[in-house]
C-alpha cells in the first residue's frame, strides 16, 4: 500500500508590525506626565499667591461724608 504525502513547502512569515503601538503608548505616557507636571507643579497651577512686595499697594481709603 502506498501513501501519497504532500512535499510542498511551508513558509511561516511573522509579521510582528512596526512597532507603531509601542511608540503611540510611549507617547500617550509622556502626554499624561506632562498633563500631570504642568497641572500640579508647573505654570497651571492655580494658587492665587501674589509675589512681590506688597508693602507698596496703598491701603484703601473710605470717604466720609463731611457734617453739615
Amino acid at each position: 500500500m502506498t501513501h501519497s504525502y504532500d512535499r510542498g513547502q511551508t513558509v511561516v512569515v511573522e509579521d510582528r508590525g512596526s512597532g507603531f503601538g509601542t511608540l503611540l503608548g510611549i507617547l500617550v505616557i509622556l502626554a499624561l506626565l506632562a498633563a500631570v507636571w504642568w497641572f500640579t507643579l508647573g505654570p497651571g497651577t492655580s494658587t492665587s499667591s501674589r509675589t512681590g512686595n506688597d508693602a507698596n499697594v496703598p491701603a484703601p481709603t473710605v470717604a466720609v461724608p463731611s457734617s453739615s
